[in-house]
């Protein structure tokens, strides 16, 4: 199917993609034990923290790199890659390639936003720990860690044309996108910018690379247009099914060896 010795690597949304609406992952969990014992990099990629997406990677025993908060940063372990490349600093074992802008940035310029405005516009910044679990559904201990930003907000805007307040967003010099729940305010980058750079990685390693990507949301459309293999997942798909086509795909590359 594709040529001897070929890396797999799955760029996978989270919430919707991986998650069931209840957060959720018992039926895809044993797809992703699978992936990984053919040796199938997941790099997870998602509107989540850097603290909700580790939960998740130690959850499943991953260790592939990550990109965070709707491809704001990408996060490489310190010793995955042989080959020499930049990256902007180092934290506790990561190499952190920065894309985006800091989450003090974002909230100062939203909050400029809301006063130009006079939109009733509600972030996570404003939300206590108990208020983000009942908004979003999330456990506590799970929303504990979604408040944890470094570059990004989610947001709602609860009284204000929406049109006119993305485009004072703009105006700010940040961007804007739409996830499962939340409107996301951000700096100039997106997870096609970050999937293309750890793309460019994986191929430099590897020399023969094939990416599958998984996303739900208008936010993944920028990774899915990346990647070799695009799944989006509606409301009313079957996410086992994608993914076991997925693990199909990884088994005939498996097998050619």
């Amino acid at each position: 199917m594709k040529p001897e010795g070929t890396k797999i690597i799955v760029f996978a949304d989270i919430d919707g993609s991986l998650l069931n609406d209840k957060y959720e992952y018992d039926q895809i969990e044993p797809i992703i034990h699978q992936l990984l014992s053919l040796n199938v990099s997941i790099v997870f990629a998602s509107s989540k923290t850097r603290n909700e997406i580790d939960f998740y990677r130690h959850t499943w025993k991953i260790t592939d790199p990550f990109i965070i908060e709707n491809g704001s940063a990408i996060l490489i372990p310190a010793n995955y890659f042989k080959i020499k490349y930049e990256f902007t600093k180092r934290q506790q074992g990561y190499n952190i390639i920065d894309l985006g802008t800091a989450y003090c940035i974002i909230r100062e310029k939203l909050n400029t936003v809301r006063n130009r405005k006079r939109a009733h516009i509600v972030g996570f910044g404003d939300m206590t720990v108990e208020e983000i679990a009942k908004d979003s559904e999330l456990p506590l201990y799970l929303a504990q860690l979604a408040k944890k930003r470094e570059y990004s907000e989610p947001f709602k805007i609860l009284d204000g044309k929406e049109e006119d307040v993305l485009d004072a967003i703009s105006d700010e010099g940040l961007c804007s996108t739409r996830g499962g729940r939340y409107l996301h305010a951000l700096g100039n980058c997106d997870k096609g910018k970050a999937t293309s750079i750890l793309k460019n990685l994986y191929l430099l390693q590897f020399k023969r690379i094939f990416s599958i990507g998984v996303g739900d949301s208008d936010n993944d459309l920028p990774m899915l247009k990346i990647v070799d293999k695009p799944f989006f997942v509606n409301k009313t798909a079957d996410k086992k099914a994608v993914w076991k086509e997925i693990e199909s795909i990884a088994r005939a590359v498996d097998t050619s060896k």
